[in-house]
């Protein structure tokens, strides 16, 4: 069975614990888009990992996990999070990792270039939308190259002179080409084992036992996304396909999505709660970033979103996250559409977002601590209620249930 799983909102659904459950069922666990400026947390037991760029495959014996063409490879960033897992006993190696030779690295440059660039947008800084700039300009530096040391020389101190351009008209600091070159070297002799030249028919081996991951989530995608607050690649479906460069047939298509919402960085967020509730929701959810840190801005489920987001990568199922975070609320809001210029929105406006106003439903809450329980019955019937209304909505069902960060704080509904 091949797999695909997808954020349905702006990122930070919770992902990684899911995709740490079913790697178990999978031999392959692909990420196919972004870059360290994403992460997942996963926790098993008393042990908290928080994965960057590596696939939460690897936390799991056995199974081969591949970072995939369209993923963008910081070489310093990567080796550090190789060194930080393996030191807590971790397995990373060439046998359980693998680098296709068609990623492109982030180097120094890209994160200068961020840093003068991208506040506009509330980017993470971490040069990832300059190293997609550079694909899209079909100058970037791909994995392949650092086989080549006298090619790769001149590339890195061109690509580094020519951005010291653009330094210099944002009146940032310029990088000298030296320096540059000698991060990246120093980071070279660890990647290359990972590097394969033969991914595709690597990941097509296993077809048949794939779980495909997606960093960020729908809302950021940079076409069918809240552009231009977005990422720069497609976390939905279609950047499966063109990421890794297979076609495999999606068995189970997985949309993930929190029991409420939330997002990091500028944008429009019509459910946000810019008050005591959303004050609430970021403290007991623990609304900051795995890899930066930020603290996330909070709001209420948006369903109209998450109708939108089952639409353009044909969910199948959701896995609804954090629902006991809820579990004080007196009662609990849902968007189940926009007024768009003061009239019931008749489409989803992904591009008049900022001229809409969310219509709530308002449920009851259940003021039950949710997170002992681990089947459906254990559920207080508000909590039912609400996870039945989402179902009634989306017209798709529900097949988990997060209810903490373990492994084991999960129910599995038929």
């Amino acid at each position: 069975m091949n797999t695909l799983i997808v954020g349905m909102q702006w990122g930070d659904e919770g992902k990684g614990k899911d995709i740490d459950i079913l790697s178990e069922a999978h031999d392959v666990v692909v990420r196919y888009q972004g870059g360290g400026n994403a992460g997942h947390t996963v926790v098993i037991g008393n042990e908290k990992y928080a994965l960057h760029l590596i696939p939460s495959g690897i936390l799991r014996e056995g199974k081969l996990n591949v970072i995939a063409n369209n993923v963008v490879v910081d070489p310093p960033a990567l080796v550090k999070e190789i060194s930080e897992l393996q030191v807590r006993g971790v397995k990373v190696s060439p046998e359980n990792l693998a680098i296709s030779d068609r990623a492109h690295l982030t180097l120094a440059y890209h994160r200068a270039l961020d840093a003068a660039t991208g506040s506009s947008i509330g980017t993470t800084g971490r040069g990832i939308g300059p190293t997609y700039t550079e694909k899209s300009a079909r100058t970037g530096i791909r994995t392949h190259e650092l086989f080549d040391l006298s090619e790769l020389e001149k590339r890195v101190i061109e690509n580094t002179r020519f951005s010291n351009h653009l330094l210099d008209y944002y009146k940032a600091k310029q990088l000298e080409p030296s320096k540059v070159l000698e991060e990246l070297l120093e980071a070279r002799e660890t990647i290359l084992p990972f590097i394969h030249k033969g991914i595709t028919g690597m990941i097509l081996k296993h077809n048949g036992s794939l779980l495909f991951e997606s960093a960020q989530g729908t809302m950021l995608d940079v076409d069918i996304g809240t552009y231009p607050c977005v990422t720069s690649s497609n976390p939905t479906i279609g950047g499966a396909y063109t990421g890794t460069g297979v076609y495999v047939i999606f068995n189970r298509v997985i949309g993930v999505m929190k029991a409420y919402t939330t997002r990091v960085g500028r944008g429009v967020f019509p459910t946000e709660q810019e008050n005591e509730t959303g004050k609430r929701l970021r403290t007991r959810g623990n609304e900051f970033g795995t890899t930066t840190g930020r603290p996330r801005r909070c709001g209420w489920l948006d369903l109209f979103a998450a109708k939108y987001a089952v639409q353009v990568n044909g969910i199948s199922e959701v896995s609804l996250t954090k629902f006991d975070v809820l579990d004080e609320e007196d009662s609990v809001k849902v968007c189940v559409g926009y007024y768009l210029n003061g009239k019931p929105a008749e489409y989803f406006p992904i591009t008049e977002m900022d001229k809409c106003t969310p219509i709530y439903k308002t449920v009851p809450g259940w003021k039950t601590d949710t997170s002992q329980a681990r089947k459906a019955g254990d559920l207080p019937w508000n909590a039912r209620e609400y996870i039945e209304a989402i179902v009634d909505y989306l017209r798709v069902p529900v097949r988990r249930v997060g209810v903490g960060a373990r492994r084991d704080q999960t129910i599995e509904l038929q």
